[in-house]
């Protein structure tokens, strides 16, 4: 057998850093920290994964759950190391075990005791009529590029007043795991100080690792209706199941969405191809997401070949429905991935006739804020409208509607 420092990098003193792409166990690390020198800090995947979320963490939320995953996964590397010392952990107490633990239960609370922002924002726009599209996907699919370039196509709305703007700068600086401050995970574009928790800037486009970490949400206008647009962390391949649900907060949003996007990287091999979709859509089975409420994206098209793409699409067959290539860079097919979502957005028609009044002209301005108005007709004494929208959004104008006329 080779000796082991052949494996640590024996021409390459000089490294601050050595990563391993698995998990290591606490011999192992001791192993590696002794054979190299002191100032060389070493991490496997779960300790890497955890330093670059701690990292993009920026709200009180996302500091406590990258402490917790932290706790969950240095509690067992403790208890084992503490195993092999010949620590009798049912009778001592006070050992750095139980402190992790305890702390563990206490973030655990905390966590539990948080109200959810995203949640509350949920119930508030839906209320006031957007339809919610949640983008989903492995990190470094191209979900935010694809967000961006879809701004041309479902009318994108940007403001440059709007207070938002540090969150989706991350100017608002780490928040640790204080119990005060505010807690917004979920930023979102919008027109005025009523949506001020959107974001003001349009996708930001880089190729790093969990650049989106928390959820980034986007106003939008589809088919003539209010959407909200919003970006999720990415999947990450070979994650333990206590990181996912650490931070599963963020996958709340695909439950929650009238529509998901599953963003797939067609430069992946066919077979990595498959089994990334295939633990996305498990990851949606488990969060009770309707299969046909999906569409999957295969984006990065314009890297392959038509042969290339034929074989990616014939690796996804039998696992997703509903299968639209696209390419970002090149525009293609994104009319088609438009249509796909629109046509999973619950829609009800109504048409409304009323008196021609003051009233039914306030109703008629709220139409056109919150649904698609087919046609306005008006006579001598009275409005006919024709609207198409969100089903709750319909029965709200139906009722409006009845009111007025019943005046």
């Amino acid at each position: 057998m080779s000796s082991k420092f052949y494996y640590t990098g024996r021409e390459s003193p000089d490294a601050s850093l050595v990563a391993v792409d698995g998990e290591l166990t606490p011999r192992q690390t001791t192993d590696l920290r002794e054979a190299l020198p002191d100032e060389t800090a070493v991490f496997d995947r779960y300790r890497l994964v955890l330093a670059i979320f701690a990292e993009r963490a920026s709200t009180k939320r996302a500091g406590l759950q990258v402490e917790l995953a932290r706790l969950k996964y240095d509690l067992p590397r403790l208890e084992e190391r503490s195993d092999v010392q010949g620590l009798n952990k049912r009778v001592e107490k006070g050992t750095p075990i139980d402190g992790i633990k305890n702390r563990i239960a206490d973030l655990e609370r905390k966590l539990a005791a948080l109200p959810s922002p995203a949640e509350q924002h949920r119930a508030e726009r839906r209320e006031q009529g957007f339809d919610l599209v949640t983008f989903a996907g492995y990190t470094n699919a191209g979900k935010s590029t694809l967000l961006r370039r879809l701004a041309d196509e479902m009318e994108l709305v940007e403001d440059d007043n709007d207070r938002a703007a540090a969150c989706e700068s991350g100017d608002s600086g780490p928040s640790g795991t204080d119990d005060s401050g505010d807690d917004s995970t979920e930023t979102i574009e919008g027109e005025d100080d009523e949506h001020a928790d959107i974001a003001t800037e349009t996708a930001t486009v880089e190729d790093r690792l969990f650049e989106t970490l928390e959820t980034t949400t986007r106003r939008a206008t589809l088919d003539g209706r209010p959407v909200l647009c919003t970006d999720t962390v990415g999947f990450v391949s070979d994650l333990p199941h206590w990181l996912v649900e650490s931070f599963s907060e963020t996958l709340s949003d695909a439950a929650a969405a009238d529509a998901v996007v599953l963003v797939a990287d067609a430069s992946d091999p066919p077979a990595e191809l498959r089994e990334k979709v295939q633990v996305a859509l498990d990851v949606f089975e488990a969060q009770d997401v309707d299969e046909s409420r999906v569409v999957t994206a295969l984006n990065k098209v314009d890297l392959l070949d038509g042969e290339s793409v034929e074989v990616r699409r014939k690796a996804l067959d039998g696992l997703v429905a509903d299968l639209i290539p696209v390419s970002v860079h090149e525009g293609t097919n994104l009319d088609r991935l438009v249509a796909a979502v629109t046509e999973r957005l619950p829609t009800d028609r109504a048409v409304l006739t009323m008196p021609n009044c003051d009233d039914a002209m306030g109703l008629v301005s709220r139409a056109y804020d919150r649904t698609t108005v087919e046609s306005v007709d008006y006579d001598a004494g009275s409005v006919e409208l024709t609207v198409r929208g969100r089903p709750d959004v319909v029965e709200r104008l139906r009722v409006d509607a009845d009111a007025v006329s019943a005046d």
